[in-house]
């Protein structure tokens, strides 16, 4: 079963929260709440308020995110 694909957009880290979540402030002032990606857990990448991310939306529930990228 192949996954579907999400919504990309970039934003910016507002607030850290426990549990490697975050709350993130978009591009169009959208605030949502997102977690590492898997990957990014394993490489155990830091992410700071302040920090440029790549998130990725489900179309079904567009109020929380996985972050998948950090922009250096």
């Amino acid at each position: 079963m192949a996954e579907e694909d999400g919504i990309e957009l970039e934003g910016e880290v507002v607030e850290q929260l426990p549990n490697a979540t975050f709350r993130v402030r978009l591009d169009n002032e959208h605030m949502v709440l997102g977690h590492l990606a898997g990957k990014m857990r394993r490489l155990r990448a830091r992410i700071l308020p302040g920090d440029r991310v790549r998130v990725e939306l489900s179309r079904d529930d567009l109020d929380h995110a996985r972050i998948v990228h950090r922009h250096p």
